[in-house]
């Protein structure tokens, strides 16, 4: 590299992080039409957005406008929806922009998070950028929390910042109120991402925020409202927090797509707690179907997908036998998820294809 590109030595010696990518390069490296492909890879909610939200999208005619800074009404939408008051919440373009505002807020050069992978890689991933050490505290065998780790960690490291998903990405189990109980009482921030409660048979923390003031938790509409492509999250935090965060969030960081589009959703929960339902009946189904196959483990889930050890075959030749029958899902091949592999939960004829395509997959 020139000596006057004079980029952070960091960043020119980090790797680069690999997300899934669309359905039409998927369509265009496997030679094949977007329509025959079934992405199941992503945790994307096949069924897509509300009516509500294509009508509201069709009739956009503010798009040259700036959109309100504030989402003022879809804050009061989501404040009805989720137990916690308007002023406690910030919406962001999809949790992820919320991870890196409470990193901009927390993190000095020298400080550091707890995380506990295996988990969603955007902790991890953000905390260089933003000059902190991820301290990693894995997960045990079974993906449960290490939280008699997890204590050690805080007492030696002090960190600002412990990040936690529940249910867990990729794993999907949840994390037990008597863990929570202990973590909150550690002295340190817990963030916790409930990206996937909505698909869970637990309660969300939300309600909980207004009265633990070391409690942040994240949502997002990209998973049950369908709107990952039009990057939606929030989140609620401590009163404290919330004068902090207007003054670093971005003046317009939730164009007016975005926000007509969770508006809309939010106006529609019946349609999505139907679609939502069917999605965990499907992951019900799905783990039944897969655990009958000798070369599958699955792995108890409360989200809208399933991770899979695989046994008898390198995970990636499962991996490219659905592809080539036009299904797409998430491979691992990480210390701690060796020969994995993570299915969504897609629509029952989806569900049909899958389950057709595995039983036709077989080692070579």
């Amino acid at each position: 590299m020139s000596d006057q590109l004079r980029i952070r030595r960091d960043i020119a010696s980090m790797s680069a992080y690999t997300p899934t990518t669309s359905l039409e390069v998927f369509a265009e490296r496997l030679g094949r039409g977007a329509d025959t492909l079934i992405k199941l890879d992503a945790n994307e909610n096949p069924f897509g957005p509300s009516p509500r939200v294509h009508e509201a999208l069709a009739e956009l005619v503010h798009a040259h406008i700036y959109p309100d800074p504030e989402s003022g009404r879809l804050r009061t939408l989501l404040a009805d929806y989720c137990g916690a008051p308007a002023e406690q919440i910030l919406c962001g373009a999809g949790a992820d922009e919320l991870i890196e505002l409470i990193m901009q807020l927390f993190i000095e050069p020298g400080d550091c998070i707890i995380n506990s992978p295996p988990t969603f890689a955007m902790y991890s991933f953000n905390a260089p950028l933003y000059h902190a050490r991820a301290i990693d505290v894995p997960r045990r065998n079974d993906f449960s929390l290490d939280v008699e780790s997890i204590e050690r960690a805080v007492k030696q490291h002090k960190p600002k910042l412990v990040f936690l998903c529940s249910p867990n990405n990729p794993s999907g189990n949840l994390i037990s109120s008597a863990q929570f109980d202990r973590l909150l009482a550690l002295p340190t921030t817990l963030v916790l991402d409930e990206a996937y409660i909505e698909f869970a048979e637990a309660d969300s923390l939300a309600s909980q925020v207004g009265t633990r003031e070391n409690l942040i938790v994240l949502r997002t509409l990209s998973k049950w409202a369908g709107l990952a492509g039009l990057r939606l999250g929030y989140g609620i935090f401590p009163p404290a927090l919330m004068p902090h965060l207007w003054k670093i969030k971005q003046p317009y960081n939730v164009n007016v797509a975005a926000d007509v589009a969770g508006q809309a959703s939010l106006l529609d929960i019946d349609l999505l707690q139907a679609r939502v339902a069917e999605l965990v009946q499907q992951r019900k189904r799905l783990e039944t179907a897969l655990a009958e196959l000798p070369f599958l483990c699955p792995y108890p889930s409360q989200a809208n997908f399933l991770l899979c050890r695989v046994q008898g075959m390198p995970a990636s030749q499962l991996r490219d036998q659905l592809a080539q029958a036009g299904i797409i899902v998430r491979y691992y091949d990480k210390l701690s998820l060796h020969d994995h592999i993570r299915i969504s939960a897609g629509t029952a004829p989806q569900m049909d294809r899958l389950l057709a395509a595995l039983a036709n997959c077989a080692p070579h």
